[in-house]
């Protein structure tokens, strides 16, 4: 393709200029690539658009007031957006069915069931997100809840080539707000829950809702479906934000109209749900543990039903479920009999659910394993103390991913609300305590890196990831 069918807003002659590729990283130009040159975290694109252009660049996409000397400058106040547009032109096909999901907390485990759901009902699916790109037959780490636009797009355009049909994707605050899913045809939106995070990013919990809602406000088809949980404290608001769209609507939970929880009782090793869709009820034996992985399987149902897998089928294979990584994963059994459950819980809202969801199976002492990341939003961190000490029964307050900044300091910011906790630094130390302590009856819970293999120290240059696996380590602690 030229730069005119790419770009059909700009005035650019037809028939000139052949595109190659797009890229973001001057180190990765090609001769014939589109160059994105934005100002990020780390680095301002535009510092770099010579590099770009002498490695060849066709053109460089930039703000209008940016210097573009001996090159071909497409311009815009919104050059993220113009350049995923155009890279979504490039990149073809698509999945012919896509979903996207968003929210605070639930995102990767409701994209990754809704890919067994459509696994399990014979359809070629795949989700990004959080834990990487995960097919039927294949997982790639990608390192980002949501890839950069270009490997997101190229790789569901590789996809798509490779027969996956049906497509979900985490929208991340940050990948909405930086126009990364712009381009693909988005046929279902999904809201799972709304609270506090990356406040260190957005800076307002007005702006970081706004990022969000982006989804249904922009990049959801105005055709599509929108699949809302509608037990959140926001959740209205993001029904009247679809309603205001024009798309179909579809809401899950005690409150949902469409898939409609009934009851829910807790089990030894899951939880026996009775839930009603379209008039007919359904009793479903869940075998995972917590409230909140009840709210991710019924939207992961109801994203399915949205894409046309029959409803009758999809309640059948919820029972069929399996856990997602790092999201109370039951990690090992302690020789005291006491179980450890890894989670992913970084904020307070998710700490307080997960604790919430092992509490019925407890029937001595809940120890409660935390800590909190390094270089982002303070003010959550006695929050998740204060979640922590009115909802366990022992605290021990260790490290996460301290990155730039003194753990310590960290861990007193947490004290501050729960000062009888106990504080241990070291994380497989702190996991070595919670093993010498519990007994029988006694459930530990390890939150925080869920599913991630390092603790990463430092930040810049001097940024390292020390190996660390919680699931692991857990399993060497309780040997």
């Amino acid at each position: 393709m030229d730069l005119a069918s790419l770009f059909p807003d700009h005035g650019l002659s037809t028939g000139g200029q052949k595109v190659t590729g797009f890229a973001i990283d001057h180190r990765k130009v090609a001769r014939g690539n589109v160059f994105g040159a934005f100002a990020g975290a780390r680095f301002n694109g535009e510092d770099f658009i010579q590099d770009a252009l002498a490695a060849g660049a066709a053109a460089i996409v930039a703000r209008p007031e940016a210097n573009v000397s001996g090159g071909t400058h497409i311009a815009d106040v919104q050059p993220r957006r113009i350049f995923a547009q155009a890279a979504a032109r490039f990149y073809q096909p698509m999945p012919q069915m896509t979903a996207a999901v968003t929210g605070t907390n639930g995102k990767t485990s409701t994209a990754e069931m809704t890919r067994q759901l459509w696994h399990m009902a014979g359809l070629q699916s795949a989700s990004i997100g959080t834990l990487g790109i995960t097919t039927s037959f294949d997982h790639a780490y990608t390192g980002l809840t949501t890839p950069d636009i270009v490997t997101f797009l190229s790789n569901m355009a590789g996809m798509a080539k490779q027969g996956i049909s049906h497509a979900i994707f985490e929208a991340s605050s940050h990948g909405l707000s930086q126009y990364r899913t712009e381009g693909l045809p988005v046929n279902i939106a999904a809201f799972t829950n709304f609270s506090r995070d990356h406040l260190d990013y957005h800076g307002t919990m007005e702006d970081y809702f706004a990022a969000k809602m982006r989804l249904f406000d922009e990049v959801l088809s105005s055709n599509g479906h929108a699949v809302i949980w509608a037990d959140d404290a926001h959740s209205n608001d993001v029904i009247e934000k679809a309603k205001a769209r024009g798309t179909q609507i579809m809401t899950v939970g005690q409150q949902g109209e469409h898939v409609k929880l009934l009851s829910r009782t807790p089990t030894v090793l899951g939880q026996q749900l009775s839930v009603q869709y379209a008039g007919k009820d359904y009793a479903i034996n869940l075998p995972l543990i917590g409230a909140y992985q009840v709210a991710n399987a019924l939207v992961s149902a109801a994203i399915a039903i949205a894409s046309g897998v029959a409803a009758d089928s999809v309640f059948d294979l919820v029972k069929r479920l399996q856990p997602v990584r790092g999201r109370l994963e039951r990690a090992v059994i302690c020789a005291s009999g006491a179980p450890i459950y890894v989670d992913y819980a970084h904020t307070p809202d998710a700490l307080e659910s997960a604790i919430i969801a092992l509490r019925p199976h407890v029937s001595g002492k809940l120890i409660t394993i935390f800590g909190a990341g390094g270089d982002r939003d303070k003010g959550k961190r006695p929050e998740m103390g204060r979640v922590a000490s009115e909802s366990s029964d022992i605290v021990i307050v260790t490290d996460d991913n301290p990155r730039g900044e003194d753990p310590g300091a960290i861990r007193h910011d947490i004290m501050q609300s729960v000062p009888d906790a106990e504080e241990i630094g070291d994380r497989r130390a702190a996991i070595a305590y919670a093993v010498s302590i519990a007994q029988k009856g006694d459930i530990i819970l390890l939150a925080g890196k869920g599913h991630e293999t390092g603790q990463i120290i430092g930040a810049g240059a001097d940024e390292r990831v020390i190996p660390f696996d919680d699931v692991q380590v857990a399993r060497e602690c309780a040997a």
